[in-house]
């Protein structure tokens, strides 16, 4: 595999940190740029259907670019054979960060359906309390991490 991973490195630390980059970029114009638009929303009612719909969207987009984060970051960890080298507590503490993301990824999937719901039940203030905590929290959380695992990335890829 070490040979394969050689071979094809550049196109898999593309795919790798191009994946990264969706992911994070995504919740950062979510949060920065989406968010406020949405506030300016008049309705309440029209501004969670929005927020939960562009959060769905989000959700869809970034999921298949996590999967490929994880079997790209595998790969490479095994292809580098970084768990022999100094800097494989780097790898433990990015699949940290990515773990507790997806997890928290997770979480505001569950959230998002759960605000849907009480929205079509018109439970407004509980669907604005679901959606609330995504983009207060969960969200800068995750871009946070984000930001985080990427710079530990950039380090570890330095060093190899």
């Amino acid at each position: 595999m070490a040979e394969w991973v050689m071979q094809y490195r550049i196109e898999i630390i593309f795919v790798h940190v191009f994946a990264a980059v969706i992911w994070v970029g995504g919740m950062i114009s979510m949060r920065f740029a989406a968010h406020y638009a949405f506030i300016e929303i008049t309705s309440p009612a029209d501004r969670l259907e929005k927020t939960a719909i562009a959060l769905g969207r989000l959700f869809s987009m970034v999921l298949p670019f996590v999967l490929l984060l994880a079997a790209t970051g595998a790969i490479l960890t095994i292809g580098y054979g970084i768990k022999h080298t100094d800097f494989h507590y780097l790898t433990h503490i990015k699949e940290g960060i990515w773990s507790v993301m997806f997890i928290n990824l997770a979480m505001m999937m569950i959230r998002r359906k759960k605000a849907l719901k009480a929205l079509q039940n018109g439970d407004h203030a509980g669907a604005a309390r679901l959606l609330g905590l995504i983009g207060k929290y969960m969200v800068p959380v995750n871009i946070a991490l984000g930001i985080v695992a990427i710079l530990f990335g950039v380090v570890l890829r330095t060093h190899l």
